[in-house]
């Protein structure tokens, strides 16, 4: 484990419920390298965005062990495992999750200027023209069809060079022709950057273009696809 950016071991989520105790994420074990790419499938309510969750530090396990960045989760504090995101993780979602009241430009800006990036623009702005949108860096959300704000969300996503990003149905708004776009910028970025891609989606020929998928059904990893 110590060798991986991101590894689990006999990882399970229980929690409460009126029916008593009921088992979310069954003993999973995974490690993930530099660079590796891995796609979470499954049904809903499977168990996908839980595992997610867990790996993210985003929530901490009933049981077993997440170690991202040499750092066992379970052993800091919510402040901590905030801190270790910052500085190690990024996020691309299916909602995109940008700040109406920011433009393109400001939205990437903003994580970065949190952690006292004195070059933050220029960062922002490399990484924005990176993805496409040089032409609308002023642009807010609501200026943005839903592919130009998905790629203002990518290029946030990797502002600080994370060394592991989730990104949890990232085409799951977006039209398949707009989506494939999608895919293909972040998996350029994931080879470019060398950023360990941990990919939660239904759509299974996305899910395909990983170096490793893993397949759950209620909570049970059923299946593991390597190289």
């Amino acid at each position: 484990m110590n060798s991986s950016i991101l590894a689990a071991r006999n990882l399970s989520k229980v929690v409460d419920s009126t029916e008593g105790e009921l088992t979310i994420l069954h003993s999973l074990d995974l490690s993930l390298s530099r660079g590796d790419s891995l796609a979470i499938v499954g049904s809903s309510g499977s168990g996908k965005s839980t595992l997610l969750g867990l790996l993210a530090g985003l929530d901490l396990p009933s049981s077993g062990t997440v170690v991202l960045a040499g750092q066992h989760l379970g052993a800091l504090g919510e402040d901590q495992r905030a801190r270790l995101r910052a500085e190690h993780v990024g996020f691309v979602f299916q909602s995109f999750q940008l700040l109406d009241s920011l433009n393109a430009l400001e939205n990437v800006m903003l994580p970065l200027e949190l952690e006292g990036h004195a070059d933050a623009r220029q960062r922002a702005r490399v990484l924005l023209e990176r993805v496409g949108l040089g032409q609308r860096l002023s642009h807010y959300p609501r200026q943005l069809s839903g592919g130009e704000q998905q790629r203002v969300a990518i290029a946030r996503a990797f502002a600080a060079d994370p060394a592991v990003l989730f990104a949890d149905e990232p085409t799951g708004n977006l039209d398949s022709q707009t989506g494939e776009c999608i895919s293909d910028l972040l998996f350029e970025l994931n080879r470019e950057r060398g950023t360990t891609l941990v990919l939660v989606t239904h759509d299974e020929r996305l899910a395909h273009r990983c170096k490793r998928l893993i397949r759950l059904e209620a909570g049970h990893l059923i299946a593991c696809v390597e190289p």
